[in-house]
Formats: structure tokens, sequence, C-alpha cells
């Protein structure tokens, strides 16, 4: 057996994981240990961090976080999937102090880990409960709502468009849909089903779109960019992507958002959130960091520049899109949308994904 294989045993044995998460995680691993996470003592007045969010959407207000506060702020991205595996390999040697993941599927493991120390009641209660952990080890930053993307030449909203996400499956959306079963992002709107509808509701919703024959996708951005160059009529993507698109392209971009309503799944809210690593000796920096990022600066940038949901009062999205307290989400916690192995196992099970 070869040291990454060993390693990955040795933490396995360790957490208790069951049979179905050490398989995963054992697979995460081995993945983590090309990642390059490496290095010696910290410098002086140094913060790292681990993040999964792509490097583009943040860099500028980590950058300007740096400026403000004379941090040297050290940042490694990688995926989730990566990062989670990285922080048990090292186990009590821990690098980082701070870990800012794109998305909620990691935060269960490190919580089973016992990666993440609790954040001071002054850091969780700037946000609403429901966006930060229940036991108080992570908090949210950003949030993004699930919404349907729409060609804006094929479909009008008004009389195509169901209230529902569960009404995809109707046979007349044959060929017309995008989805990206492979990504993270994507596989939270079939783990919300699950959560408000219960297993066979979500296996047979995932059943009846696949009949559907829907194109394929990588990921989100891709299905939006498809939408609005007429390659299919709608798709399941976050609410952020058309803006974006809207800012470069000008408002001729061929796809809009369409909000679901009424407590249905399709339009569950996510969040970017952040945690403080246990073993850290720089506390108080890390968490300085996390009520920087709460901050007003901060948080307007994530309204106008990556155009997701400021998560603390006082700060209003960007341009048109309805305020986050207007939006009508299912009751799920952030936090119940790290249930990824069961998703995962639904997806395998209807021929989805490998």
């Amino acid at each position: 057996m070869d040291t990454s294989s060993i390693m990955a045993s040795k933490i396995m044995t360790c957490l208790q994981f069951s049979k179905a998460k050490t398989q995963l995680i054992t697979i995460l691993i081995l993945f983590s240990i090309t990642l390059g996470f490496v290095g010696c003592g910290k410098e002086d007045n140094e913060l790292i961090v681990y993040s999964s969010r792509t490097s583009s959407l943040v860099q500028p207000i980590l950058e300007q976080y740096a400026a403000d506060t004379g941090t040297n702020i050290n940042v490694k991205y990688a995926s989730t999937a990566s990062i989670v595996a990285t922080l048990l390999e090292e186990g009590d040697n821990v690098r980082p102090d701070v870990v800012y993941l794109a998305d909620p599927a990691g935060w269960a493991v490190l919580s089973e880990g016992k990666i993440l120390s609790e954040l001071p009641d002054k850091l969780l209660n700037k946000v609403d409960d429901k966006f930060r952990s229940p036991q108080g080890e992570w908090v949210g930053i950003s949030g993004r709502s699930k919404v349907v993307v729409y060609n804006t030449k094929t479909i009008d909203p008004n009389k195509d468009l169901p209230q529902s996400i569960m009404d995809f499956t109707d046979p007349k959306w044959k060929g017309r849909i995008g989805w990206a079963p492979t990504h993270g992002e994507w596989q939270i709107t079939p783990m919300a089903i699950r959560i408000e509808k219960g297993e066979d509701a979500a296996r047979s919703w995932l059943e009846g779109v696949k009949a559907n024959q829907p194109r394929v996708y990588p990921n989100l951005i891709s299905i939006v960019h498809a939408a609005g160059q007429g390659e299919i009529d709608v798709g399941f993507v976050n609410h952020y992507y058309v803006p974006r698109f809207i800012q470069e392209e000008g408002s001729g971009f061929g796809a809009r958002n369409h909000y679901l309503g009424k407590g249905d799944p399709g339009a569950v809210i996510d969040v970017a959130a952040v945690g403080v690593i246990k073993s850290t000796e720089n506390k108080d920096r890390a968490e300085g960091f996390v009520e920087y990022m709460l901050g007003t600066e901060a948080q307007t940038y994530f309204s106008e520049q990556t155009h997701e949901y400021p998560l603390i009062a006082g700060v209003k999205p960007s341009g048109d899109l309805p305020p986050l307290d207007s939006l009508d989400p299912p009751d799920i916690n952030p936090g119940e949308l790290s249930q990824l192995e069961a998703t995962l196992r639904m997806l395998r099970d209807a021929d989805i994904i490998p």
C-alpha cells in the first residue's frame, strides 16, 4: 500500500466514518495529495485561507482586506472536495486559519472531524439564523437563489413557465432543458427536493427530467450561456449568472431568470460561508477576517460586483434583483444542504452520473 493510501486509511479509522463516507473521503484525499497544499511555518502577520470560491470573484475583496488591515493574506484555491480532504489529511497539523467554501457540501464532514471552532455570537448574529451553522461553526457571507434560466425568444415567462421545479418532468419539456448533474452547485436542487419532499419524490423528479432528454453541461455558467444562445429553452442555475452576462454583453443577452416561489424546493437558497479552524494560533486575526467579510464594504462588493445576495442588514442587492426577504424559498437551512452522499446515490441509481 502506498503512502497516500495508508494516510487515507488512518484518517478514516480515526474518524469512524460509515463505509460510504469512507469511500467518498478516501477518493477526495487521494485527489488532494496532488493539490500541493504544502509549506513550512507561517510568516508574521500572515492569515492562511483555503478557499473553494472562484478566485476571480473573491480575490479583489481579499486583496482589499489585506490592504485595509495590513495582513499578509495567503489564499490556497481548490475545490471544496479537495479542501475538505486536505484538512482531514492534515489532522492536528492543519495549516490554514480560515476555510471559505463556495458550497455547503463540506461543512458536515468538517464538523464531524472537529476541524472548526465555534464563532462568537457577535459574528453569527450579523446574519439571519437561516444562513449560519446551527452549531455556530460557520457563517454565510453571500447568498445564491436557485432559479430557472430561460431563453427570451422561445419562452414567455408569464405563460410558459411553471411555478414549481417539479413540473419540468412534463413531456412538453423534452429536449428543451439543460442540466449539470456532475456539478456540486447543481446537485443542491435534487438535494433540496429530497429534503423538502422526500426520497421518492426526488428520485421521481430525476427520472422524469432524464426522460425529457436534457442537454448535459459541465457547470451552471455553461447552462446560462446555452440558454442565451438558444441551445436550450430552460435550465436550473444560480441567480447571479444572468446579471453578470448582462453586465458583460449588454441588455440584449438572450436569457433571463425565473424565480420559483411558495416554498418550492427549486427556489432554495444556499450560501458561500466561512469558518475558523479550531487549531489556529491566529484566532483573533481569523475572526477579524470573518468580521470584515460581514462588514458593509465587503457585503457591498458581493452585491455590486458578483451580484450575489448580501446577508447583513442595510446592504441592498444589485440592480433589479428582488430583495432577499421578498423571496419565498423552502424552509431549509444551508447546513442541511450537505447531504451529498444521498444525492449522489440517487443520481447514480438513476444512471445520471457514473
